[in-house]
């Protein structure tokens, strides 16, 4: 990793020179923060059972232990990149870390299942001021070029990691102690990572001190969660049904209410000029297309592995290691392909390869060996997932002022959990016309089979966008 060079035009009181050991503490500080968030999106999945037998949770309620904390992630997440960029990124890190901290110490300690659901909730609210700034301090921290990219490769994978390792987390923490303690786990990392963090990052925010766009933050932050409300309603009420319209139509609403604001206010919390830019939109769509597909993948093959294999949930956590480490290693490759295939070239490659791997998975049967049902096509597609992300977090960051890092760095994690919670509206509900009232383990494979047949059109679809709209490379 390079030194630290002097600090970009937007940033306050870094050093002009760091040692490259002090710019190692700040990418592992970074890229911890990025972990817990990405991880505890998947941690809880092998625990449901476990959580619906410890709090008498309805299958509604359940569910909702994965929603709560989607859509407060993704609802609050532009809000929160925005703020790091007016008040300060260290600052909004560490707020936003230590709330995430305390309420994974709350959801815990949870009695009943509805202050599970609210502690779930305000995780994802320091979620989403949080995993902003993580980006935001490691382009700020490191030179741009070929040592960022690299970087971002690293945030990549260990952000793809964290999502990956949530199933085997989970299975070992539910099976040796708790379903509690894959919350709990967070607190004594949260508390290690807000000390080195103090420590280690210095503080920097955007040269101009707009006041925060508040009108414009409540119509984004309310129309995402309100529409990501309407989509979860789809699963159970259907796309047609009153509790289902009124959410979806009153979130499209409010988004369009956000862009009339936009248009008007003195100091936009979005500047509606930054969809002008091909690299911020066209990698946000492609983004906001593949996580719909990907982001679903280990949601599917946990409730496959334990539902209808008859796996543990330790037992399906350890059968996704090497999907786990899959991802992690086409993140961290990516970045020495990049300048070999082209950025835009080597997106194409990753979503197609995570196709592929869809496709596959898409073929199985209620009793398929390992190798056949789980082990390759995971490999497949969450080498291509890894693959794809680093070059579409590369060219969405590199396509803004330095003063609009923080929100370029938000818009962009905005997509990828957007599309994840969309996805896996649809993509369940997909699975559950398939299957009916039938739980029956060949009934259950075909409604999976079906979701993942589906993924794999989106991907196919957004190799067509990306071909047509992606720069060929990264701005420089």
């Amino acid at each position: 990793m390079a030194r630290m060079v002097q600090a970009p035009p937007d940033t306050a009181a870094i050093p002009t020179r760091t040692k490259p050991t002090r710019t190692w503490l700040v990418l592992l500080a970074a890229c911890a923060g990025q972990f817990l968030v990405v991880l505890d999106v998947s941690v809880v999945n092998v625990a449901l059972p476990s959580m619906r037998t410890g709090l008498g949770m309805t299958p509604t309620g359940l569910q909702w232990v994965v929603n709560a904390y989607s859509i407060a992630y993704a609802g609050f997440m532009l809000l929160g990149g925005r703020a790091g960029d007016l008040f300060g990124r260290k600052r909004m890190f560490l707020v936003g870390l230590g709330l995430f901290t305390a309420a994974s110490l709350a959801g815990g300690l949870a009695q009943e299942g509805w202050q599970l659901l609210l502690a779930r909730g305000v995780q994802g609210l320091g979620a989403a001021v949080l995993a902003p700034s993580t980006l935001t301090i490691l382009t700020a921290a490191v030179p741009e070029g070929a040592a960022r990219t690299r970087a971002i490769g690293t945030w990549a994978a260990v952000g793809a990691g964290g999502g990956a390792a949530g199933g085997l987390v989970g299975g070992v923490l539910t099976d040796t102690l708790s379903w509690r303690w894959v919350l709990l786990i967070n607190v004594p990392v949260g508390a290690l990572v807000l000390t080195g963090a103090t420590l280690w990052i210095t503080e920097s925010r955007a040269a101009t001190r707009n006041r925060l766009d508040l009108p414009g933050a409540v119509a984004v932050t309310g129309g995402l969660a309100v529409l990501a409300y309407g989509i979860v309603q789809t699963e159970q009420s259907g796309w047609t049904a009153p509790g289902t319209l009124a959410p979806l139509l009153g979130g499209l609403a409010l988004l369009g209410a956000f862009l009339a604001v936009e248009a008007r206010a003195a100091a936009p919390l979005m500047p509606l000029r930054l969809l002008r830019i091909r690299a911020v939109s066209s990698a946000n769509v492609v983004m906001f297309a593949c996580g719909s597909a990907t982001f679903c993948t280990w949601y599917f093959m946990t409730l496959y592995a334990q539902n209808v294999l008859g796996y543990t949930p330790l037992g399906a956590g350890l059968a996704l290691i090497p999907s786990s480490l899959s991802i992690v290693l086409g993140a961290k490759i990516a970045p020495r392909l990049m300048p070999v295939t082209g950025t835009r070239n080597l997106t194409v490659i990753g979503v197609l390869i995570a196709a592929a791997g869809f496709g596959w998975q898409s073929t199985m049967h209620a009793h398929d060996p390992y190798w056949m049902s789980i082990l390759v096509p995971g490999v497949l597609m969450m080498t291509g997932a890894g693959l794809a992300t680093t070059p579409l977090a590369s060219l969405a960051t590199s396509g803004a002022a330095p003063g609009e890092a923080g929100l370029v760095s938000g818009l962009i994690n905005t997509s990828r959990t957007m599309g994840g919670a969309l996805g896996l509206a649809i993509l369940s509900t997909v699975a559950t016309a398939r299957t009916g009232d039938s739980l029956t383990p060949e009934a259950l494979t075909e409604g999976y089979a079906l979701a993942f047949r589906t993924g794999g059109f989106v991907l196919l679809a957004s190799t067509v966008v990306a071909l047509v709209w992606l720069p060929r490379s990264a701005k420089r």
